[in-house]
């Protein structure tokens, strides 16, 4: 067989490009100058600590950076909260890496997670990772059937992570099991995370001559190349951060409910119950009890009819306070800062609004209650109430939103809520008629 000298030149050519076209793309990308956004995550992992991810990670996309660094330090946290991050952290566009530091920092319980789910995970030394067997809120164990199902529930999460990012899946699920932990030198030996590093910096030169992966191929850079931008979390967050600290959260639910048993068995206080329904939707919320948006709306709901009861109940602004508080947090649940959601200002604005005009009503009432004491208890003759306890003879009446000791000079059976009108008194003691 006779091959023609254009034929084999030709197959020739063909040969040598393709070996340049495999060995180029063999070969790692040079990045040019990377950009990287760091994220700071402290304190325990809570609702607020998945929308700073979800913010960092939007602002990261839209301000086309290469990178999401997370400088993490926490104890741990609520479980559904560090299943939404790892979730984002899996399933983002734009890699995501974890530095736990600085020294004396830690990654323990909900941050071993974190840490595994990562692309590239790096430790300072004098840290710390493990301890991620599971616990109840309150940080006391689980009853022993509940225990082996959320124990085996977190296994099998804790072993796709790590078998993802082809870290030791052993020493991973010894961690939740045993609740094991080590330092950062062990960490790096037994392939828990990839490598120490002191600082940022550090954690970044180191990264740019490993390489990290975007988009299926890996990059390289040097360290003059790296632009870090520190990401810069809003007033929501920092808000949200403090109220749904699991601990203050365990505290919220304990206020809510003792509060709401002290106005119910106390009507007309006011003040436990304004607090009590504060507290007891704000720390189901932080226990991811309440979605997001059922929260946000019963905080809006709660605020609208405390501005609508001050009209009606003499509490000398303390409706007004819970009802501030309460648009302002709902607010800040329901609406994200910036795009799409709602700008603070319009936030602040809207709540100041509603500030200026329940300051106006309670100078109002106030003024009033003011004139009408003024001259006496024999001012309140012939305004009309109802009975609202039983004591023997004795009863307590409502009278213009206030709560007094009262008698009736007839013999006619009161019970509660019968309506009544005041026609005298005597000492504090207001004397009334049931009303016909």
């Amino acid at each position: 067989m006779r091959y023609c000298k254009k034929c084999s030149g030709l197959i020739y050519c063909l040969i040598i490009t393709t070996m340049l076209f495999l060995s180029s793309s063999a070969a790692p990308a040079s990045a040019g100058e990377v950009s990287v956004l760091l994220l700071e995550i402290e304190g325990g992992i809570s609702p607020a600590q998945v929308h700073l991810l979800e913010d960092a990670l939007e602002q990261a996309g839209d301000d086309d950076h290469d990178l999401l660094l997370l400088k993490l330090d926490t104890p741990g946290g609520l479980g559904t909260s560090m299943r939404e991050m790892v979730k984002l952290i899996m399933n983002s566009d734009i890699p995501v890496c974890v530095w736990v530091g600085p020294e004396g920092a830690h990654a323990a319980s909900a941050g071993t997670f974190i840490t595994a789910a990562a692309q590239v995970a790096a430790m300072a030394p004098g840290t710390s990772i493990g301890a991620a067997s599971p616990v109840s809120s309150s940080g006391d164990d689980l009853p022993e059937t509940m225990s082996r199902k959320v124990t085996g529930d977190m296994v099998s999460l804790i072993k796709g992570i790590a078998r993802k990012r082809g870290r030791n899946v052993e020493w991973y699920v010894k961690s939740v099991q045993d609740g094991i932990s080590v330092d950062a030198q062990d960490a790096v030996t037994l392939n828990i995370v990839d490598f120490l590093a002191l600082s940022v910096d550090d954690f970044l030169e180191q990264l740019g001559a490993r390489g990290f992966l975007v988009a299926g191929n890996k990059v390289k850079f040097l360290k003059d190349e790296v632009l870090t931008v520190k990401y810069e979390p809003g007033l929501r967050y920092l808000v949200l951060s403090w109220l749904l600290d699991p601990q203050i959260a365990y505290f919220f639910i304990l206020g809510g409910m003792l509060g709401l048993f002290f106005e119910l068995s106390h009507p007309g206080t006011i003040l436990p119950g304004v607090l009590g329904a504060f507290c007891l939707v704000t720390g189901l919320y932080a226990m991811s009890v309440l979605p997001t948006n059922a929260a946000g709306l019963l905080l809006l709901l709660l605020g609208a009819v405390l501005f609508v009861l001050e009209i009606f109940i003499v509490s000398y602004g303390l409706l007004s306070l819970g009802a501030v508080i309460s648009l302002f947090i709902g607010s800040l649940v329901l609406f994200r800062e910036g795009s799409p959601g709602l700008p603070l200002g319009t936030i602040l604005g809207t709540v100041l609004t509603f500030v200026a005009f329940a300051g106006i009503i309670v100078y109002l009432v106030a003024k009033s209650q003011i004139s009408k004491s003024g001259v006496g208890l024999q001012g309140m003759v012939g305004l009309d109430g109802e009975v609202i306890e039983l004591r023997g003879e004795r009863m307590k009446v409502r009278v213009r939103g206030e709560i007094w000791n009262a008698e009736a000079d007839d013999k006619i059976f009161y019970e509660p809520g019968t309506a009544i009108k005041v026609i005298d008194s005597r000492g504090l003691t207001l004397i009334v008629l049931k009303k016909i």
